[in-house]
């Protein structure tokens, strides 16, 4: 429902409804998940995973408490395609031209295998490759935006602002998550920071406030 309602670009409305019910449900307990405080910086609150598919609302908070170090660059890239609705505030995608080049690199391939239980295996490869900025799309509030799966880019947001996205995934076969890391970069593992009830109700809470302050009922 929610991919054709994209799609006919004309249904805001339910889009911004989907996401508020969804997070109602969590503040006031009848949905019992718990945000993860993603590496990227984001909260996330996986609200619906049905096989290769998945729904879940991303939350940029300012100043959130206890931010988490990252070990990688910010440049990535999904295995899975991605569509992702504003629900308020600017997000912005800086695409990245990632190209093989062993004599001068600038990043190392590192693979990135994730675990149900929030741990991420990283595994550097073989791939030496130069990183150059590409174009950035700003997407905002109301606005739809898309990324293929494989393709690199960084995800930002205004220093200070608050922003949210209702995010509709669809992994792929045969397909990895990759960031770019240091050169001479290791192996390693990181565990996702998974927050406990209060934290995913104060951050639930806080996306709606924005959310029913640009759509008042």
């Amino acid at each position: 429902m929610l991919e054709r309602t994209i799609e006919q670009g004309n249904g805001t409305a339910v889009l911004f409804g989907a996401a508020a019910a969804a997070l109602e449900d969590v503040t006031s307990g009848q949905r019992q998940l718990r945000a993860i405080h993603h590496p990227l910086g984001f909260f996330c609150l996986p609200v619906l995973r049905d096989g290769d598919e998945g729904v879940c609302v991303h939350v940029f908070e300012p100043g959130a408490s206890d931010p988490v170090e990252l070990t990688t660059s910010p440049v990535h890239c999904h295995s899975w395609e991605l569509t992702s609705f504003v629900l308020y505030g600017e997000v912005g995608n800086l695409r990245s031209r990632v190209h093989q080049d062993a004599a001068q690199p600038t990043h190392r391939v590192f693979q990135v295998d994730s675990s149900p239980s929030g741990v991420d295996e990283i595994r550097p490869t073989s791939r030496l490759v130069r990183c150059e900025p590409g174009p950035e799309e700003t997407s905002a509030r109301g606005q739809v935006y898309r990324l293929p799966a494989g393709a690199f880019h960084s995800t930002v947001v205004p220093k200070g602002s608050a922003a949210a996205t209702l995010v509709l995934g669809r992994s792929l076969p045969r397909r990895t998550d990759l960031s770019l890391g240091p050169v001479n970069g290791t192996g390693h593992r990181v565990v996702r920071q998974t927050c406990d009830a209060a934290q995913t109700a104060r951050t639930a809470r806080s996306a709606l406030r924005r959310i029913h302050g640009h759509h008042p009922e």
